[in-house]
């Protein structure tokens, strides 16, 4: 492991500071501007300049970039705080989609667009039935001449509400096994039979939603991979998707909870001189280092030109968790001051509290803690598959519980 940048990756981030102190937006150029507004202008801005999405092919709105070059300007922009996240779903999951499997003139069409900040997308996988089995989809896709009827329910949508493209997953034929009978595409949507409505979550937010589908046309050449083929698809996406949310993002840190710890007092002393709570932060200490260096054994990978090995599955699994408990430990120490959540007169300005309404969604969102599990156990540790009651039955034949 290689814990500095070599001459080459120094120079860059030397590079990516100047320009960014240069150019972040202040707080005066974003007052009054919407989450959306702010992220556009910030997006337009590094575009221009030659710098989003430093990975992709300049054709593509790019910068034609190296891995690392993308991890080097991560690490700095993070540091500034600036707009953006309604791009994540896009251009970390929908776009590495699209460069494998979109036509040559697709990628040209929709790829710079979403590099520029112009058009926003969503991923359309979630249905109401299938929890974290997205194989057990149930939106139907029917084809009628050169296109596609699409009919049914899909769920937990971030962003769908102020999307403009999104890609879905369909079920085509429920007569073969689940993972066989699906195919994959990307639509408007502002298609005609597109309806979304937000769901209002304890957190206070809006940002998920329900999409329905009655009788959506697609034409054949919006779909992405064969038919059929749609899983091999998703995993791609699937994929991008648990690298995007890692180690769950945001949330309570240890350095956080500890000055809060030594800030509050517990029987007339600092809190941070109770063993319990020393015991407790020095736990998440070395979950959290563990992660961190974690990151850069990937990091090391990409700096030499390999591909990171499994290492990133755990991401997920240990920070999500780890998010929820240390905002429930901030809370605790509050005590009565926890139950209080208003930015005005909150510790923190409420952060304690958003952080652990928001933690139980990264405990689900790109898979539950249980399916992680079960991926690691499986895929890295060559562990024996769960039972499945229905392994190689066709989707039509496979039990439901309904009479």
């Amino acid at each position: 492991m290689d814990f500095e940048d070599t001459k080459e990756e120094a120079k860059f981030r030397s590079e990516v500071r100047a320009w960014l102190k240069a150019n972040a937006p202040t707080k005066k150029e974003l007052k009054g501007l919407g989450e959306i507004e702010a992220s556009k202008l910030w997006q337009k801005r590094k575009y221009d300049a030659g710098w989003a999405c430093i990975r992709w092919p300049k054709e593509y709105g790019g910068r034609g970039g190296t891995a690392i070059e993308q991890v080097i300007w991560n690490q700095e922009e993070v540091k500034l705080a600036t707009p953006g996240g309604v791009f994540a779903i896009g251009q970390g999951m929908a776009a590495p989609t699209m460069m494998t499997y979109a036509t040559e003139d697709q990628k040209r069409r929709y790829l710079p667009k979403l590099a520029s900040g112009e058009e926003i997308w969503c991923q359309l996988f979630s249905e109401p039935a299938g929890g974290s089995d997205l194989a057990a989809l149930r939106t139907k896709a029917e084809k009628v001449g050169d296109e596609w009827v699409i009919n049914g329910q899909k769920i937990w949508t971030s962003g769908a509400h102020f999307s403009d493209y999104a890609i879905l997953v369909t079920r085509s034929d429920p007569n073969v096994p689940k993972h066989q009978g699906l195919t994959y595409f990307f639509l408007s949507m502002k298609s005609p039979g597109v309806t979304v409505k937000p769901i209002k979550q304890i957190s206070g937010g809006a940002h998920f939603n329900e999409v329905y589908f009655s009788d959506v046309r697609i034409p054949d050449s919006q779909r992405l991979g064969a038919v059929g083929q749609g899983w091999q698809v998703a995993l791609t996406t699937l994929m991008n998707e648990r690298a995007s949310i890692g180690a769950g993002g945001g949330g309570v840190g240890v350095t956080q909870a500890m000055k809060l710890a030594q800030k509050l007092e517990i029987d007339g002393r600092p809190a941070l001189e109770d063993r319990a709570i020393r015991a407790k932060l020095a736990d998440w200490y070395v979950q959290e280092s563990g992660l961190k260096y974690t990151g850069y054994r990937s990091m090391t990978a990409l700096s030499r030109g390999a591909i990171p090995g499994p290492e990133n599955s755990i991401g997920k699994l240990v920070g999500a968790p780890k998010n929820q408990e240390m905002a429930a430990f901030c809370i605790d120490l509050l005590e009565e001051h926890g139950a209080m959540w208003d930015p005005n007169v909150s510790e923190a300005a409420g952060l304690y509290q958003l952080a652990y309404m928001s933690s139980p969604g990264l405990r689900i969102a790109g898979g539950t803690d249980e399916i992680m599990a079960n991926i690691i156990a499986e895929r890295v540790l060559g562990l024996p598959q769960d039972m499945r009651a229905d392994k190689g039955l066709p989707f039509n034949k496979v039990p439901t519980g309904v009479n």
